[in-house]
């Protein structure tokens, strides 16, 4: 009887082994996507904060959002956008810059994949912004424009 049975406690901890591992990774996964997103939050502020501050378009606000490492975290991945009064689009900034009153980063189609045994899931990232009142978009009063890499 013993030895028909021989191997049964190793198939059953086989199984329920598979089942451990699959809840426990899918647990810290959760804590990870969780985690990320508040890392892309974070960096549409810090964007943001940036975009207010330095002048149009500047490639440093693409790098002070993507401050993390953050996977697959481009800067394709972020839009800066120039607001009017009344929050609406400026179409061509450059040419209308007095009207700037607001800008906005946004970090957009980002996806990542979920490390989980025997799953292969990946999540799609909702879009994350943040608008700000703008301030001196890289040129000071009574002052030459500020390179923006002279910030932290």
């Amino acid at each position: 009887m013993r030895a028909a049975q021989s191997g049964t406690t190793t198939v059953e901890f086989a199984i329920v082994a598979a089942v451990l591992f699959v809840v426990m990774f899918g647990v810290i996964e959760f804590g990870r996507t969780l985690f990320t997103l508040s890392l892309l939050n974070e960096g549409a502020r810090r964007g943001a904060r940036v975009a207010a501050v330095c002048t149009l378009n500047d490639p440093k606000i693409a790098d002070e959002a993507i401050f993390a490492s953050v996977p697959d975290l481009q800067a394709s991945n972020i839009v800066v956008e120039y607001l009017n009064q009344n929050g609406g689009l400026i179409g061509d900034p450059a040419g209308n810059f007095l009207l700037i009153r607001y800008v906005r980063v946004r970090i957009v189609n980002y996806s990542y994949r979920m490390w989980i045994p025997f799953l292969d899931i990946t999540f799609n990232a909702p879009e994350f912004a943040t608008t700000l009142p703008r301030e001196s978009l890289g040129v000071p009063r009574g002052e030459a424009i500020a390179p923006c890499s002279a910030l932290g």
